[in-house]
């Protein structure tokens, strides 16, 4: 079911925290729908590229209060989706515990938004050892930097006064266009991590069209968690091995080290995407990394 079944986004007011991949390509669909979108970034070049495709951008640290005064509140709706910035836990800290608060700060000042949603990450879930993992599975045992993100949502969940309902979308690895890490490892011939570990990934464009999905919930529909992965997990090996063929280069090495940037390799774990499925009919256009991987190396 389409999220524009329930309204037309025409005329709405959309305002973006963290405008960076995920949140552009949102502003950018969001303008195509007809919606009048305010985005903050702390990035100065994201906001010239901002500015360059007809939107008034925010430069700002989202964890302050300085940009306050500067949008204006009673959005239509709002979606979170900073991302860390690098600093390691004080930058995980201020990017979404103090983000998120400074959010919430403003909504209860200025107006409180209508939807409010927040993109976390699967990375809160432990599990290991090939587990199916959906929204209801515990969060306890997670790490140091997921608890910051658990933090954030706890923040969001008992937000009253900021926003009337609540969503919390629960993303799997992202990739897509201009964002290709395993693409990546391929050509150079060495990949992070073990080969028998599955990855679960899903495709800018499913993350949006989630967004939408949420956005355009009817209204019996609120305060939910969602896990956003796409239908197949795959061991790395298979998919390095698929990506390898298409390219026409010998399998690569597998390091058995973190990726660059993280303290552990990614549990083994299958991330459930029912829920989304059941209950907005949300459904990936790019299903598995064949399909999403297929798409970037047609371009």
């Amino acid at each position: 079911m389409s999220a524009d079944a329930y309204g037309n986004f025409a005329g709405k007011h959309l305002v973006i925290f963290g405008c960076g991949y995920v949140g552009a390509e949102c502003a950018r669909q969001a303008r195509a729908k007809g919606l009048r979108v305010t985005a903050l970034t702390r990035n100065e070049t994201a906001a010239i590229a901002l500015r360059d495709e007809g939107l008034d951008p925010v430069v700002a640290d989202l964890g302050g209060d300085t940009w306050h005064g500067r949008i204006a509140g009673g959005a239509d709706y709002v979606l979170n989706c900073v991302s860390s910035g690098g600093g390691g836990l004080d930058g995980y800290r201020r990017s979404y515990v103090d983000g998120m608060a400074s959010i919430l700060a403003w909504a209860r000042a200025r107006g409180a938004a209508g939807t409010m949603v927040y993109t976390s990450s699967t990375s809160v879930y432990p599990q290991d050892g090939g587990a199916q993992v959906d929204e209801t599975a515990p969060t306890d045992g997670a790490g140091e930097r997921a608890r910051l993100l658990l933090d954030a949502e706890a923040r969001l969940r008992a937000g009253d006064g900021a926003r009337d309902r609540w969503f919390v979308l629960r993303l799997a690895g992202i990739y897509g266009p201009g964002r290709h890490h395993v693409l990546d490892q391929v050509r150079a011939g060495a990949v992070a991590g073990r080969g028998d570990y599955r990855l679960n990934s899903i495709h800018r464009d499913d993350i949006c069209a989630a967004v939408w999905a949420v956005f355009g919930a009817p209204p019996a529909v609120a305060d939910q968690i969602f896990n956003v992965a796409d239908d197949r997990a795959a061991t790395k090996a298979e998919i390095v091995e698929w990506l390898a063929a298409r390219l026409g280069l010998a399998a690569p090495r597998f390091t058995g080290e973190p990726a660059a940037g993280r303290r552990a390799v990614t549990p083994d774990r299958v991330i459930v995407n029912d829920k989304l499925k059941a209950v907005l009919g949300w459904r990936p256009r790019y299903p598995s990394y064949r399909e999403g991987y297929a798409n970037l190396l047609s371009r």
